[in-house]
């Protein structure tokens, strides 16, 4: 005689039972994680800022960061102003530095919307710093970065991240041999038009001396990835140019 548990409809309600439970399970864990990792997200994103106004624990080689229990104090500290730019109006918003770049951006395809651009004001060492972010493509997936201006559009500071480049390739975008090329490259050109800064191979300026031929050396067998940092400085930073004509 056949027994009731060999049914093939006890493994399908067992089968019911487990995934049920698992379920409740995994979203118990993501609604007693979820602020963790909310607040995690907002640390980077302040640190990223920082970085671009020159506040990090960097060493003669590596980017730091400050460290994340630091990095509130040292927000409010350093930055003075949030502001959102749209439609030309400029506001101040405390909760600018949570703005979606990349949904700003993808949202901006469609012309009946109008992108909102936030802007970071801060001041260190008594100089005003004005820090923007930045979103792009790269070879494999996103690229992204901040940047941190005077009011001439000369970079004082940048930070790039990535979230899939090929190591040692193009994932070199954060490491400070690159970042720090930037810093004195004029995003203008002799003429106060937008150039941006081209992330060039064969420069022929190894050393990066000349600051106002808004040109970087590229890394080497990174080239596309080296594209999509110029192309989304190019694109990103250029809207912010009627914002700084008026500061001038």
């Amino acid at each position: 005689m056949e027994k009731t548990t060999d049914k093939n409809i006890y493994t399908v309600l067992f089968a019911v039972i487990m995934v049920s439970v698992v379920g409740v399970i995994l979203a118990g864990l993501f609604s007693f994680t979820k602020p963790l990792v909310t607040k995690n997200r907002q640390i980077e994103r302040q640190q990223n800022i920082l970085y671009a106004m020159g506040v990090n624990d960097n060493t003669d080689t590596r980017a730091v960061f400050i460290e994340g229990e630091k990095a509130p104090e040292a927000f409010a500290k350093y930055v003075k102003k949030q502001l959102v730019i749209q439609d030309g109006q400029v506001t101040e918003d405390d909760q600018a530095y949570l703005i979606d770049v990349k949904k700003e951006k993808s949202n901006a395809k469609n012309p009946n919307y109008s992108r909102r651009l936030p802007l970071f004001v801060g001041e260190r060492d008594g100089k005003t710093i004005y820090v923007a972010p930045i979103y792009g493509k790269g070879l494999w997936d996103d690229i992204w970065g901040f940047v941190g201006m005077d009011e001439k559009m000369v970079i004082q500071s940048a930070y790039f991240d990535h979230k899939a480049e090929t190591p040692g390739l193009g994932a070199n975008i954060k490491e400070r041999f690159f970042m720090d090329d930037f810093i004195g490259e004029h995003l203008l050109d002799d003429n106060g038009n937008f150039a941006g800064v081209t992330v060039a191979k064969g420069n022929a300026d190894p050393r990066n001396d000349r600051k106002e031929d808004n040109k970087v050396d590229a890394i080497a067998g990174a080239t596309i990835t080296g594209d999509g940092v110029t192309a989304m400085i190019k694109s990103d930073l250029a809207m912010y140019k009627s914002y700084f004509d008026q500061l001038n």
